[in-house]
């Protein structure tokens, strides 16, 4: 688990917290519902990671 002594900032709301305060579930987040927020972004496609373009279906099929 994540133990700091100093306040931590929330990447999501942006929120100055105590992390000791925080659900340990949570972290580096200051809530659940931060951490949700979160998840959904990356499931939604709003994050990426950097990589090699990849081909669409249609490219995928031309080539078969």
């Amino acid at each position: 688990p994540m133990t700091h002594e100093e306040p931590m900032l929330c990447p999501i709301c942006e929120t100055e917290f105590d992390p000791k305060e925080a659900p340990p579930t949570a972290l580096p987040f200051c809530s659940a519902r931060c951490k949700q927020i979160d998840l959904g972004r990356w499931l939604g496609g709003r994050y990426t990671l950097p990589g090699a373009p990849q081909p669409m279906d249609e490219e995928l099929e031309s080539e078969e």
